[in-house]
């Protein structure tokens, strides 16, 4: 299988999509621009929504959800808002269509415009803080804490499965506060859940800081993020956390009620993930074989696949495996027994090492009389001889074990790549021959940022929270710069 596969060093980009497609994680649409996600792929994204559904309500936040259609005039109440999502708008005009009386099909009837049309949710800080207009009053309904997990469109005319399509799923977080400081507390609280969840979870190490002004939310006072860097080099942004301030607030005319009695506007976040995490756990991991899984966020933890050549060798083996398998399953792992009859045991090697399953164990009729197992790991691909009575405590301690080497193979990665330059000749060149993240000093203008980004295609990352103070240069103005800041290219 994985010679269907093309190799990363080959053509990194048709590597993976290859790997998307042939590990059955999605499928591109008869829609242009969408994507269908298949089961595989999906169960992924469920233990990646499980999870975090879970550290979200552990910080005290509940789960709504809020229309998929938005009307248009919601959008011009928020002008820095609407401007950075005017051109990926999706527009309904009209709610009926009809028959052609030229009878060549299907046509839109004409008599059918909407008075006010809507648009399709590219994101929904407009609809919900006109709701919340509806149910804030005074100090005693704050905070508000509401996430909700949908689907969005933002048109792209360039696509590509899970890091860039047209609809896409994701959840999104939207708070009220009474005051700043519990609002700056709430987005820094978040961009840190994702980080966490990066790194425990996803074996992915992620820088965390915030964003330039021109790489911020459309709307938002401050943007902080969680970087991370795929395996050619290329950024990619996992996680925003958006201070709102009191924008949308104003916008929408939501005010309470405080303590002292004075009418005051809301202070307002948002935040978000996406099915472009589907995108990173790929890029960060995977080989040319095909997937490598954390465990923790593997559908299928181990497969044990019997080794025969009669039916009554694989009732024998049946008998043995069956006990093993509820074993495991004892300790909260995910197993699947493959004994389908119609493929051979090579075959299914390939397939499971293809779709990333963390552990193999493979049982024949001689490891029974010898009372051993043969298990191997994805991520290194070595193979070892187990007794059978030290199965559950070897894969248990083999789950973990895995789960952090993919970390640290990461990280190591990552801390290989991150380069520091005071010229900007050797910053083009690292980006051209190396790629990865590069420390370099910033004169904190847009004008600069966008020259920088116009000349090398590189842009800030972000402006890492624990950047230390350090006088420098600018490295493409030499004006006066107090710290370092990431520059990559970016997916």
């Amino acid at each position: 299988m994985a010679k269907e596969i093309t190799s990363r060093e080959e053509n990194y980009s048709q590597w993976y999509n290859d790997l998307v497609v042939k590990a059955d994680l999605a499928d591109n649409s008869a829609v242009r621009g969408c994507m269908v996600i298949k089961p595989y792929g999906f169960a992924i994204w469920e233990k990646i929504k499980d999870q975090l559904d879970k550290m979200f309500k552990d910080t005290g936040h509940v789960n709504a959800y809020f229309p998929l259609f938005i009307p248009k005039s919601f959008f011009s109440k928020e002008a820095s808002h609407v401007e950075g999502f005017a051109k990926e708008c999706a527009v309904v005009t009209h709610y009926r269509l009809k028959n052609d009386p030229n009878g060549k099909g299907i046509v839109v009837d004409e008599d059918a415009k909407l008075e006010e049309e809507l648009i399709v949710r590219p994101t929904s800080e407009t609809i919900i803080w006109n709701t919340y207009r509806n149910w804030i009053q005074s100090y005693r309904d704050l905070p508000i804490l509401i996430n909700q997990w949908a689907n969005v469109v933002r048109w792209e005319m360039r696509t590509r499965l899970f890091l860039r399509t047209a609809e896409f799923l994701w959840q999104e977080g939207h708070t009220a506060h009474a005051t700043q400081e519990e609002a700056l507390e709430e987005t820094m609280k978040m961009v840190n859940v994702y980080a966490d969840f990066a790194e425990q979870y996803m074996a992915v190490p992620v820088l965390r800081g915030s964003k330039s002004a021109n790489e911020r939310f459309a709307g938002a006072i401050e943007t902080y993020c969680i970087e991370a860097l795929m395996q050619d080099g290329k950024a990619l942004q996992s996680g925003t956390s958006h201070f709102l301030g009191q924008n949308f607030a104003k916008a929408f005319d939501v005010k309470f009620t405080s303590k002292e009695g004075v009418q005051e506007y809301v202070w307002a976040t948002s935040w978000g993930v996406s099915t472009r995490l589907m995108g990173a756990l790929i890029m960060a991991h995977s080989d040319d074989n095909g997937l490598v899984l954390p465990p923790k966020l593997a559908p299928i933890q181990v497969v044990i696949v019997p080794i025969y050549n009669k039916a009554e060798q694989l009732q024998l083996l049946t008998e043995h495996i069956l006990p093993i398998k509820k074993q495991l399953e004892a300790k909260g792992i995910t197993v699947k027994f493959d004994d389908r009859d119609n493929y051979k045991p090579g075959f299914k090697f390939a397939e499971h090492e293809m779709r990333g399953v963390p552990v193999r164990i493979a049982i024949g009729p001689r490891d029974l009389e010898n009372k051993t197992v043969e298990i191997a790991r994805r991520d290194t691909l070595e193979k070892k001889v187990y007794p059978v009575d030290q199965i559950t405590d070897v894969v248990v301690n083999l789950l973990d074990e895995i789960q952090q080497n993919i970390f640290n193979k990461a990280l190591k990665f990552r801390e290989e790549h991150t380069y520091k330059t005071d010229s900007y000749e050797e910053f083009k060149e690292i980006l051209d021959t190396k790629g990865g993240f590069i420390l370099a000093h910033w004169d904190g203008t847009s004008e600069t940022e966008d020259l920088i980004k116009e000349e090398t295609k590189a842009t800030i990352r972000c402006i890492p929270f624990d950047a230390p103070e350090e006088a420098g240069k600018c490295i493409r103005t030499g004006k006066p710069s107090n710290k370092r800041v990431v520059f990559a290219r970016a997916y």
